[in-house]
């Protein structure tokens, strides 16, 4: 029941977050909705047992990717002020109050489905999704194109930065023999 409840909550959120996204004008305000949104998906995947992708999701997309996105929002600039006026009265301990209650809540849900490591070297429950299953996987049958991923990736970084780093040289443009 509690699962349901946790679900029923998370996805109102991510839907909200979705709908934020989209209709804020302000870019700033949209980024943070992707991170709800973000954030909502990764509890799904603890409550379907795939701990490690709900990690990822965390780790990479809402953290990495929303810092790069909220970088290059902050670089191409937003030209209006907000009014940070609260206009509703105890907003903050109301939010601190309810954040508190889903986290409880989120743990309750997932008491009994965390898996935090293996009994004996062996499985005691189902390790679809575990970090042990994907590591056999990714470091045994997949380490070659695992590598060579790792290699494409780092070949690309390096070329950005060089041509970030490049500076171009003004060059002559030949019209088509007419003098202007």
């Amino acid at each position: 029941m509690v699962e349901v409840i946790v679900f029923a909550i998370f996805a109102l959120a991510a839907l909200g977050g979705a709908l934020v996204m989209v209709s804020a004008r302000n870019p700033v305000y949209s980024a943070m909705g992707l991170l709800l949104t973000m954030f909502s998906m990764a509890v799904f995947y603890v409550m379907n047992g795939a701990h490690f992708v709900a990690a990822v999701q965390v780790l990479i997309y809402a953290g990495a990717v929303m810092t790069l996105f909220l970088f290059v929002i902050m670089l191409i600039g937003v030209d209006r002020t907000v009014d940070t006026d609260e206009k509703i009265p105890l907003q903050r301990p109301m939010v601190v109050v309810l954040g508190t209650g889903l986290v409880f809540l989120v743990i309750a849900a997932a008491w009994d489905s965390w898996i935090t490591g293996r009994a004996s070297g062996v499985c005691t429950v189902d390790c679809t999704g575990t970090i042990e299953a994907i590591s056999e996987e990714l470091f045994g049958a997949w380490l070659l194109p695992f590598e060579a991923t790792i290699l494409l990736l780092t070949i690309a970084a390096v070329g950005t930065v060089a041509l970030a780093q490049f500076a171009l040289k003004p060059r002559l443009v030949e019209s088509g023999g007419e003098e202007e």
